[in-house]
């Protein structure tokens, strides 16, 4: 699967119209689909999966925007499921809503679902986690969620954050990796915690049939190495959403060969240990949510 969508095709400059959509749709399957938020409403532009099952819709993340008019997620999904019914499916299925992880950009527009009809959300909180997936505090089991007839397998994988997790989906055989691996700077809150979930990610893989890993972000430019900085709204040379196994088994390596925090630089991601400001940042917002 090579990065799906259109590339932002028009620079975000006052007074001058970007024709992009709000909010970019793409069908990958019958029943699956990647969204992304357009670079011009946040320059972070999430990717969101929406996975149907026949009893339910998995929504993973929410995006950076709270306001319906300016990114209307779930009118997006409701459409989705409308689409769906059109071809002969099931239309009262549940809309779940979980997350890669707990930073804004990924659960602002929890908001939009919260007290609808049919719909269950799942803050990114430690409580509501722990309690919905059944994890204790090892964090080394799996959990699952049955969409009926799609066995959705949820892997705990902390580091850049302390609650994110990763997902596998046996029928697009799709390893959806949040914030934790990702074409672009990850930055890394707790390096043990991080390899161990890298460790982990690659046991899985090595064990289950995974046809592309797929992450939240595109901040890698399509030079081996490169990245855009923080904050860029306009990136027409961007890498592919695609990483490979073989990119999580370097990955993995050269986290083995590391004995301390250091910045390691691949050809599709880099990764580097957070610093002292970024962390107390991340404590700060972690405990909002909390």
């Amino acid at each position: 699967l090579h990065y799906p969508l259109r590339r932002q095709r028009q620079m975000c400059i006052r007074d001058r119209t970007n024709d992009d959509p709000t909010l970019e749709v793409h069908q990958y399957d019958q029943s699956s689909y990647v969204l992304r938020q357009n670079k011009c409403t946040t320059y972070e532009a999430p990717f969101i999966y929406v996975l149907f099952g026949e009893k339910k819709v998995l929504v993973l993340d929410t995006g950076a925007t709270e306001n319906a008019a300016d990114f209307p997620l779930y009118e997006t999904v409701k459409s989705l499921i409308k689409k769906q019914s059109e071809q002969g499916q099931n239309t009262d299925r549940e809309i779940l809503v979980i997350h890669s992880h707990g930073h804004r950009d990924h659960y602002t527009g929890d908001i939009q679902f919260e007290g609808k009809p049919n719909v269950t959300v799942i803050a990114p909180d430690r409580l509501s986690i722990d309690k919905y997936f059944g994890f204790n505090q090892t964090k080394e089991e799996l959990a699952y969620i049955e969409l009926g007839g799609r066995k959705i397998t949820i892997i705990p994988t902390p580091g850049h954050q302390e609650e994110a997790i990763s997902i596998y989906d046996p029928q697009t055989k799709w390893l959806l990796t949040g914030d934790t691996f990702y074409p672009g700077a990850i930055f890394v809150k707790n390096w043990e915690d991080y390899k161990n979930s890298i460790t982990r990610l690659t046991s899985f893989t090595n064990s289950n049939e995974v046809s592309v890993i797929l992450g939240a972000h595109i901040e890698m430019t399509n030079t081996a190495g490169k990245y855009y900085s923080i904050g860029t709204t306009y990136q027409p040379d961007e890498a592919s959403l695609a990483l490979m196994p073989k990119d999580l088994y370097a990955l993995n390596s050269a986290l083995e060969k590391s004995d301390e925090e250091q910045i390691i630089i691949l050809d599709g991601l880099v990764v580097e240990p957070m610093g002292s400001l970024q962390k107390i940042i991340s404590n700060i917002a972690r405990w909002i949510t909390q």
